[in-house]
């Protein structure tokens, strides 16, 4: 049984620690003997820390040098969070924030122009895209996943919801107008799967154009009259005094080269999601889950 100290660190008994390391206890054993792999001992029982056995998994991942990129400018790319921009100050790490989308923060990621990409994909195919993706991008051999955050998406609707909608069916049925994304943003990917899903095509409904660039921008067009509705996190329609109709809890994830995950900025980053005040203000903020922050979704 998995049990959690008092700051919520997740410790992992011998047979859960091999398990997960997919290693024999014996060979886990041999490894703790030769103080090789973190652990620690209460009660004569040997307990494991599931993140930093995650960085230990890490830390010996090998790339052959000709593969590993130089080092990137210390910016984040994708998508725009209001969490993570908060995150990203309040840790000291000195990375900046160019919220483009999923699609564009991958691009530029692959290219060496950001350190890391914010993304959340939504595939009709896949419950959990955001591993997916990064399996399949030939330029992100070395890539890792690292879970920041669920988070709330849904319909944003003004206050009082004039119009009464419920659902994307409403939307369709009453001809409201809708406020969209740009291509490649994930939102605009989850409402590209729900249309999908309904048999309605993006340009039978009644769209607001041009697309809005952020998740703010979005809440904005609704909260100004120029659309009916839109889909967002349920932080930006806080943060806009929007209403809210939620939709599900999505994978917001960072995408990254293994080697810069290990930098300083990033370990600054990485350690203040595991500290009370980033779970404080994600519940400030609302529609969070921060109980995985600092997981390592995916590594090759």
């Amino acid at each position: 049984m998995k049990m959690h100290n008092n700051a919520g660190m997740e410790l992992l008994t011998t047979a859960e620690a091999a398990d997960y390391l997919r290693l024999k206890e014996r060979k886990l054993y041999e490894l703790v003997a030769e103080g090789q792999i973190p652990c620690s001992k209460v009660t004569g029982k040997w307990l494991f820390p599931r993140h930093e056995l995650d960085r230990w998994v890490l830390s010996g991942l090998a790339v052959p040098l000709l593969m590993q990129a130089r080092p990137a400018p210390p910016i984040v790319g994708g998508s725009q969070d209001a969490l993570l921009e908060w995150a990203l100050r309040e840790s000291g790490s000195g990375l900046a924030s160019l919220p483009e989308g999923s699609e564009a923060g991958l691009e530029r990621l692959q290219r060496g122009e950001v350190v890391a990409a914010a993304i959340h994909y939504h595939a009709a195919a896949e419950t959990d895209a955001n591993p997916a993706i990064i399996r399949r991008l030939p330029g992100l051999h070395d890539g890792v996943l690292i879970a920041f955050a669920r988070r709330e998406q849904g319909l944003l609707l003004p206050k009082g919801n004039p119009r009464n909608l419920a659902s994307l069916e409403d939307v369709i049925a009453r001809g409201a107008c809708m406020a969209v994304r740009q291509k490649g943003a994930g939102a605009q990917m989850l409402l590209d799967v729900m249309l999908e899903k309904i048999g309605v095509k993006a340009a039978e409904m009644n769209r607001m154009l041009p697309p809005c660039l952020t998740g703010p921008d979005l809440a904005n067009a609704i909260a100004s009259g120029k659309a009916d509705c839109g889909i967002a996190s349920r932080a930006a329609a806080r943060a806009a005094g929007l209403d809210f109709v939620p939709l599900l809890f999505e994978h917001f994830d960072l995408a990254m080269r293994h080697q810069d995950y290990f930098r300083p900025p990033m370990q600054k980053l990485m350690s203040l999601l595991r500290e009370e005040r980033f779970q404080r203000r994600a519940e400030e903020l609302t529609g969070y889950d921060v109980n995985e922050a600092g997981v390592i979704r995916y590594a090759p």
